[in-house]
């Protein structure tokens, strides 16, 4: 089925679709350098526009076509490993005529094709095996071309004018396509060819050969991106498949031995969670101040500021250098001016960076860009949290003074009336609308539908704030700061959320307002944004009682997770990607925030709806939304085509969503630290979980968590623990 994709201003409303996801993309990735495939390995003309292979947000090769002669070979599987390290696909031919007229049947050839990418080259090996009882004569052909489109051009935006695409350039066994761009750069993509081609023409590499009865032979291309002015610089010869593949499996290794080894009861429970794991190391990327997961494939193959640190929260008591990566990142790259265009001020943090030529020549504003209202106070939250998870002193000593200009950012430009509430209004027309985690243009409306006018001052960001001057005023505390700052801090907070229960609660909603507008109108519809009020814990405890019944009503809960927006709102649509579609990391936050009042089963609710959508989706790999459609018996969740997969917060989601359940934090000092576990409730597909090398302090943990009748028994190295679940209480 075709996808129909409407454009409406800056929204995308997408159509329902029934294609499978084992229809869909293969994805791989290693630093600034992704590739997107179909299930064959090729890149067509005809296939979703996304497919090609990227580096720096332009895509570097638009083709990549393989056939034997001039069939298509014949589909028998395609997968990437679990590790995410390795594309395999296996194919045969079709029935194929020979030169003497004799026929070789289907299924006699096995053609085994590998891909991978490693330091800016993407690496295409093939195997074909000769399984008849006859030589067999036949062409290799790879159809091949480059059109440098940047990833905003992929993605719908037309250009006035481009750069000059250069003629292919043919040199021994290396075919090379140019592109001069607008911003002064050459990027070039070379191809080389192993063993050197029979025919190599300007957009098409053919291999002519002989295959006796049993026997095998191997080829590769390795597909190299270059760009003048890159970081870090590259190298001109690729080190070739095998040495790239032995190079992706050590560096697998050494991440996963410093990690935990989270194994369950459930063989596709423990499905999801590997692949969400190797999803996390496929978007971790080195960047000149640390580790960063970029945040999606395709369209976010960068560093987010929102969504690296909600990633970061989702993993902090599994890997919490994931969160000393995203703070060191976001501090380097602290606003310390005032700049419309960015939409900058001193002390906000980034909303996200590219590196296109679009970015570079500010056809977009998104080169260096500020404008989110969220991820500020979201900063300071993930600076508290991970100081409570691994008591670092010295590296929170380093970026306290980003935390303190975060702040102000917040007390001086966030809060643009004086009102008390945080609220965004973009300063740059070609910026985003809206400036929370929902920025569709048509995100944030009143009841009857109407658009909200700005500043809008968002529920969610409310409570970031109350969390945020919690978690400094801990941090001062802990850096022995002058007791009055830790003081000033928790009265704020304090007085902050006394506000927000007067201004924001509905009682005939049963839930938190989403916004109040510019004119100070609540826009009173049921979202999903109000969990994750309660997740930074600035409900009240009746009141997040009634949240969560509100988010676990019909209307809100699909059955596979809480979607953005309630059936009975006048804006709801599932097929959206803000107003009734479901999002995995919206759920994570929603189910923490159900734990934080004590409300396990609920949590454990949420967690069994993904469950369940994780297994009707290819590789167990939630994506980064879905429709909102009510769960019907026996049938998939529905599919938004353009939706990223992978992507760092929904794989992120998963570990979230199980601290979520097992009602366990973990807390790190210089010298040890602790695992308390105050509740647990196990839902029934999961009779057992068990979390071995746990890293707290300088010592790790094993603990497992076994579900008998109504309690749990919680035990950690042989020490036995028994804790009730909600359900007893």
């Amino acid at each position: 089925m075709t996808d129909e994709i409407i454009r409406v201003n800056d929204s995308y409303y997408i159509l329902a679709t029934s294609t499978r996801v084992d229809d869909r993309r293969r994805v791989l990735k290693h630093g600034d350098t992704f590739a997107v495939f179909d299930r064959y390995g090729d890149i067509e003309n005809v296939g979703p526009p996304e497919f090609g292979v990227y580096h720096h947000d332009t895509r570097f090769l638009s083709r990549c076509g393989f056939r034997l002669g001039s069939y298509r070979p014949l589909l028998l599987s395609s997968t990437v490993k679990e590790d995410n390290a390795l594309m395999t696909v296996d194919l045969t031919n079709p029935d194929v005529a020979q030169p003497n007229s004799i026929v070789v049947p289907r299924g006699t050839l096995h053609v085994f094709r590998s891909k991978l990418v490693w330091d800016g080259t993407c690496y295409d090996h093939l195997r074909i095996h000769n399984y008849g009882r006859l030589p067999i004569v036949l062409s290799l052909v790879f159809e091949l071309e480059a059109d440098f489109a940047d990833l905003f051009e992929v993605r719908g935006m037309d250009r006035p004018r481009r750069g000059t695409l250069r003629p292919p350039r043919i040199d021994g066994n290396v075919l090379e396509f140019g592109y001069d761009g607008l911003d002064g750069r050459t990027r070039r993509t070379r191809i080389t060819c192993n063993p050197a081609p029979t025919q190599l023409a300007s957009r098409e590499v053919r291999y002519d050969i002989h295959l006796a009865p049993s026997a095998a032979a191997e080829f590769e291309l390795a597909i190299r991106c270059e760009a003048n002015g890159a970081s870090p610089p590259v190298s001109v010869r690729p080190i070739g498949y095998r040495a790239a593949m032995a190079r992706i499996a050590t560096t697998f290794e050494t991440t996963r031995a410093t990690e935990p080894e989270v194994v369950t009861s459930n063989a596709q429970f423990n499905d999801w969670v590997n692949r969400s794991l190797a999803d996390l190391h496929l978007l971790r990327t080195e960047t000149p101040a640390g580790v960063y997961p970029y945040a999606g494939i395709p369209w976010f193959c960068t560093p987010f500021g929102r969504d690296g640190i909600i990633t970061a929260l989702e993993c902090l008591w599994f890997d919490p250098t994931i969160a000393r990566g995203v703070l060191s990142f976001l501090a380097a790259t602290q606003a310390d001016h005032d700049n419309p265009e960015q939409d900058a001020q001193p002390g906000k943090i980034l909303h996200e960076a590219r590196a296109g030529e679009m970015a570079e020549l500010q056809e977009v504003p998104f080169g260096r860009y500020y404008g989110s209202v969220d991820a500020t106070p979201l900063f300071v939250m993930l600076a508290g949290a991970y100081y409570a998870r691994t008591g670092d002193t010295e590296f929170c000593r380093t970026i306290w003074p980003n935390v303190m200009r975060a702040l102000a950012w917040i007390d001086r430009y966030g809060d643009t009336d004086g009102d008390g509430f945080v609220e965004y209004a973009r300063r740059n027309p070609q910026g985003l609308v809206q400036q929370g985690w929902k920025d569709s243009v048509d995100s944030v409306f009143h009841a009857d539908g109407t658009l909200a006018d700005g500043p809008i001052a968002l529920c969610e960001v409310q409570g970031y704030v109350y969390a945020a001057k919690l978690a400094a005023a801990e941090l001062a505390d802990a850096l022995g700061e002058t007791p009055s700052v830790a003081a000033d801090l928790r009265a704020q907070a304090t007085a902050l959320r006394d506000a927000f229960q007067h201004h924001f609660w509905c009682e005939d909603l049963g839930t938190y307002a989403l916004a109040l507008d510019g004119a100070k109108r609540l826009c009173r519809v049921r979202t999903s944004n109000p969990g994750h009020c309660l997740y930074a814990g600035i409900a009240t405890t009746e009141r997040a009682r009634l949240t969560t019944a509100t988010l676990m009503e019909e209307p809100t809960f699909s059955g596979w997770g809480v979607r953005t927006v309630a059936a009975t709102e006048a804006r709801y649509n599932p097929m959206s990607y803000h107003n009734g579609s479901v999002w995995p990391h919206d759920n994570a936050l929603i189910a923490g925030g159900f734990a934080r009042y004590g409300l396990y089963r609920e949590a454990a609710r949420v967690l069994s709806g993904l469950f369940e959508a994780s297994r009707w989706f290819d590789l167990h790999r939630l994506p980064e939304l879905f429709c909102g459609f009510h769960r019907r018996a026996g049938e998939s969740p529905t599919l938004y085509p353009v939706s990223c997969a992978p992507q760092a917060w929904a794989s992120g989601a998963v570990l979230l969503l199980l601290q979520a359940c097992l009602g366990f934090e973990v807390s790190g000092t210089s010298g040890g630290g602790s695992l308390l576990v105050s509740d647990s409730f196990l839902p029934p597909f999961l009779r057992e979980v068990q979390v071995r090398g746990l890293r707290i302090g300088q010592n790790s943990v094993d603990v497992s968590f076994t579900r008998r009748g109504d309690m749990v028994d919680v035990l950690t190295n042989g020490g036995r623990t028994v804790v009730q679940t909600s359900e007893t209480r």
